[in-house]
């Protein structure tokens, strides 16, 4: 079946350190509920947001990367990767010892018998008298199998083996979502913090001019709360600040980069990208994701596994086992070699010696009955597998839909909370610049704006700023969750349609830390 091709990689790159790009329009599909008449009106009074540039401090560790090379990364450092290569080797181990279940194992070695004093002749109905020397050496085959193991084990084993090879499909877009997770949750935080800075400066300057205003217009009280919101803009930051380093930490361990780097995202904080598109109906996103999940391929992989055991079980009684050996040799393992014998100390008569046995056996277990039992629980273990799969399938639909929702809610969001984020600086700029002027009320001098009013309208604007940055970092974080639960392969974003150019990164790592290697550890051989 041809992959139709339901999204469109959309990156709206701009500066870093420029400006918030302002909306003309509301970007809201078709299919989402219409916003209020005002969602498609240009605010007229467009100021834009500068922001001041964030940096780690001087005892961080800086680590400059971008999102194309966060993703390219994760194909292949996660552990989650690792464990899963690791597991094919395990299963690709299996199906060759399962292949060769049929090849006699080949034995050599010697056997000496030293026999003294007398014993029974049976042959002879007599009692021997002096000792014998005994010495046999030489080499064979031996084997003893059901001819059903040597024929469905490795159909079985094939099966497994898939499976684990989806599994590492399975692992790296898991480690694609983790690492997506994890970057734009830096953006988040990182935007969060500039925006707090950003409030920070708005808050001192409307400390001073606050402080600035004569006592006959304004008491003392009305400096203490500006004062005090300005502490709590000051602790906010703070908090931002360090949300950005734990959710760094996050990104370099996934990464299996250097946990003490503070990650430095090459793109603006308001980047929005765009996989899928929200409207896209779940009738259409429900079966490309039931098509391209790789669970579900396993899954149905381990359900071909118990077929081929089922059919195993059922041919048993029916095939015989082989028994290959030597004949009155010791231990029967030894079929040809050279044979020596003589009385007390003395081993004289030297000749060859071959000895061949083949031995089909029929057997039915338990006279049948256990036979019968180890079919009906291939079948429960058939069944079992079924359950898997229906459960993956209800997964997956379960997935696309939680994932289509917040697409949905985040694309709704996004021009909601710039159109909030605009209002809240014209409102803060208006009630700041108001309290420049006065009017009279009678004899009376007022302010046209109360310094609470400002306090109020600084107050929405961090919070403003803090919904803008979340919504954006929900937004792309859901369109990689979508992308995931589509079962889309990590390789289509990471490999083949890079959301730009990749740059160089360090990845280098504390010598206390075991350095990183692409798969798992090789095997001790």
């Amino acid at each position: 079946m041809t992959r139709s091709r339901v999204f469109v990689l959309l990156l709206s790159i701009v500066p870093l350190l420029g400006v918030l790009p302002r909306r003309t329009k509301a970007q809201v599909p078709d299919a989402l509920p219409e916003l209020p008449p005002s969602a498609a009106s240009p605010i007229k009074n467009d100021q834009p947001i500068k922001l001041k540039a964030v940096a780690p401090l001087p005892s961080d560790v800086p680590l400059p990367i971008n999102l194309a090379t966060a993703l390219r990364l994760a194909d292949a450092r996660p552990l989650v990767v690792a464990s899963a290569q690791a597991s094919v080797w395990v299963a690709e181990a299996q199906l060759t010892r399962a292949r060769v279940l049929w090849v006699p194992a080949l034995n050599l070695g010697f056997d000496y018998i030293r026999h003294d004093g007398g014993g029974p002749d049976f042959n002879k109905g007599i009692m021997t008298a002096p000792s014998v020397n005994f010495f046999y050496a030489g080499g064979g085959m031996w084997q003893n199998v059901a001819l059903t193991d040597a024929i469905f084990e490795p159909l079985a084993a094939r099966q497994v083996l898939s499976a684990r090879q989806f599994d590492i499909q399975t692992a790296k877009n898991d480690a694609l979502l983790m690492t997506a997770d994890a970057y734009f949750k830096v953006h988040q935080y990182r935007g969060m913090y500039a925006g707090a800075l950003y409030a920070v400066d708005r808050g001192h300057e409307l400390v001073e001019r606050i402080r600035l205003l004569s006592k006959d217009l304004v008491p003392k009280i009305e400096i203490d709360r500006a004062e005090n919101l300005l502490a709590d803009l000051e602790q906010r930051a703070t908090s931002a600040r360090q949300s950005w380093r734990v959710h760094s930490a996050d990104l370099t361990q996934v990464l299996r980069l250097d946990p003490r780097a503070v990650i430095v995202p090459l793109e603006p904080d308001h980047l929005q990208v765009t996989l899928i598109d929200p409207a896209r109906a779940l009738d259409d996103l429900i079966p490309i994701g039931l098509t391209n999940r790789p669970e579900l391929a396993s899954s149905q992989a381990i359900v071909r596994a118990t077929l081929a055991k089922i059919r195993q079980e059922k041919m048993r009684p029916l095939l015989p086992s082989m028994l290959i050996n030597g004949f009155q040799t010791p231990y029967e393992m030894i079929q040809a070699g050279i044979f020596g014998l003589g009385p007390n100390k003395s081993l004289n008569q030297w000749v060859g010696r071959n000895d061949l046995s083949y031995q089909p056996l029929w057997q039915a277990e338990g006279m049948g009955i256990g036979n019968l039992a180890r079919i009906k629980e291939q079948r429960g273990e058939q069944s079992r597998a079924i359950i898997e799969v229906f459960r993956v399938q209800d997964t997956v639909a379960g997935d696309v839909t939680r994932a289509q929702a917040k697409v949905q809610s985040a694309a709704a969001r996004v021009p909601q909370a710039d159109r909030a984020l605009r209002s809240a600086i014209i409102s803060f700029n208006g009630n700041l610049e108001g309290l420049r002027e006065t009017t009279r009320f009678g004899d009376v001098l007022v302010l046209v704006n109360r310094p609470q009013e400002a306090v109020f309208a600084l107050q929405l604007l961090k919070i403003a700023l803090d919904e803008y940055f979340t919504t954006v970092g929900e937004y792309n974080r859901s369109q990689f969750e979508l992308f995931h639960a589509l079962g889309y392969p990590a390789a289509e974003i990471a490999n083949l349609r890079p959301p730009g150019e990749t740059v160089p990164v360090d990845t280098s790592r504390p010598g206390y830390l075991p350095p990183v290697i692409n798969g798992p550890p090789p095997a001790t051989r």
